[in-house]
């Protein structure tokens, strides 16, 4: 019986620390009419089997043009400037080799989209082609501790007077505007990795498997959750959503059918391949 009573108490305790751990910013939320818009466009309102690749100005005026917020992806150059671009290595996005980061602003902007007339644009131009017309997903793309994009992005996006919100997978990148900027709305990227990522050493898996369940929560406080939309059923975002009334994002949705079910789940829905029917 005192065995029993030891593993009950060990239990709630270790209950306890996990609904804290992944308790998301409880108070002085910030206003998040952003949400008032339920649809964004994933990487702009995209085609890239047509001529209109994603994170380009095409696709963003597009989006614009049929009034969807924007979901887009920033990184810095080698001359420390914010681009728009998802992958951080260009093969894919503009057939040549190396990463953005080794390529000054003026070297990028000489490629072009998956062989389109489209350039990689910079955060500065895509500011101004929306002027707040559309609410704004920033995705900030950070690789290890170095979170110098969230700090050159903010003296940007300080002078924007549209509404806007930042997300990010990294961890650090969230609790530097939790420590810096508290105001500014910010969002945990998400999943359940083992589902889509091989393995690769227990240090990676481990710090993978925290992220996916969202026990890095107490340290960022984030406003949402922004969590891959097939791996709904995970039981640290439906706490965030349900016991702690935090606002959740599903990313990314790819049909009408799919959006129709991911309704009952999430609040805001980032999409993609298709062009919803009704809001």
């Amino acid at each position: 019986m005192f065995y029993l009573l030891i593993a009950v108490i060990v239990i709630l305790i270790l209950s306890l620390l996990y609904l804290l751990a992944i308790m998301p910013r409880i108070l002085n939320r910030p206003d998040l009419s952003i949400f008032r818009q339920k649809l964004f466009a994933h990487r702009g309102l995209h085609d890239n089997k047509e001529d209109i690749p994603e994170n380009s100005m095409k696709a963003f005026e597009k989006a614009v043009a049929a009034g969807y917020g924007i979901e887009m992806d920033v990184q810095l150059t080698k001359d420390r400037i914010p681009v728009i671009l998802h992958d951080f290595t260009l093969q894919r996005m503009c057939g040549v080799k190396g990463r953005v980061s080794q390529y000054t602003y003026e070297e990028l902007r000489k490629l072009r989209l998956l062989n389109t007339d489209e350039p990689i644009p910079g955060l500065k131009e895509v500011l101004e082609l929306v002027q707040g017309k559309v609410p704004l997903i920033i995705e900030l793309k950070i690789e290890f501790l170095d979170v110098s994009v969230c700090q050159i992005t903010y003296q940007m996006l300080r002078e924007y007077s549209g509404k806007y919100c930042i997300e990010s997978f990294n961890p650090w990148g969230l609790r530097w505007y939790r420590m810096h900027h508290p105001d500014v709305i910010r969002g945990q990227l998400s999943q359940i990795f083992g589902r889509h990522r091989a393995k690769s050493n227990l240090h990676t898996d481990f710090m993978l498997w925290t992220l996916g369940n969202l026990l890095f929560n107490f340290f960022t406080r984030p406003d949402f959750i922004a969590y891959d939309c097939s791996d709904y059923k995970s039981l640290s975002r439906r706490l965030c959503k349900k016991l702690y009334q935090n606002k959740s994002v599903a990313w990314t949705v790819r049909s009408d059918k799919q959006l129709e079910k991911m309704k009952k789940e999430f609040d805001v829905f980032i999409f993609e391949n298709f062009t919803p029917e009704e809001e």
